[in-house]
């Protein structure tokens, strides 16, 4: 799988967060998972065979890293929206940044454009044209408390 396979396969997992209990993010995990392995075109277009191994680690170890973050995410995201309320904000949407958020905050090996980048293009696929204005404001305001952070913890 690419990159923005593997994403959006989490983003898409992390979106069901909004409509089953936490306890049941394990099985909508397997759930997609096996979807996935089945019928990869129908889930990813895409996609043209069957995800590796190594792609279905990634996928939960990335899922479950979001979701054991989730209220501190939301707490960064809140913070970064400025005016905007977590529960305001489409369940989508939300997903999206919540994934971007993680990336930005917790993944090293992704540069923080590229997650925010990245989190763009998803809008484009799944929420209305003015998401991706949205979005990109709320993980750049997060991008810039992260690197100003990074600035007074070295300056001290």
């Amino acid at each position: 799988m690419t990159r923005r396979e593997l994403r959006d396969s989490i983003v898409r997992i992390i979106y069901r967060e909004a409509f089953f209990p936490a306890q049941g993010m394990d099985e909508q995990t397997e759930d997609y998972i096996r979807e996935l392995r089945e019928e990869p075109e129908l889930i990813l277009p895409s996609m043209k065979e069957e995800p590796s191994e190594e792609d279905v680690v990634y996928i939960r170890e990335k899922v479950e890293a979001v979701l054991s973050r989730l209220k501190e995410l939301d707490r960064l995201l809140e913070e970064s929206s400025r005016e905007w309320k977590i529960n305001r904000i489409g369940k989508m949407e939300l997903a999206i940044m919540r994934v971007a958020a993680y990336e930005i905050r917790y993944d090293d090996d992704i540069p923080d454009r590229v997650a925010i980048n990245e989190a763009i293009e998803l809008s484009k696929l799944y929420c209305d044209e003015k998401a991706g204005a949205f979005i990109n404001g709320i993980l750049n305001n997060l991008m810039e408390q992260k690197n100003e952070g990074a600035d007074g913890a070295e300056n001290e």
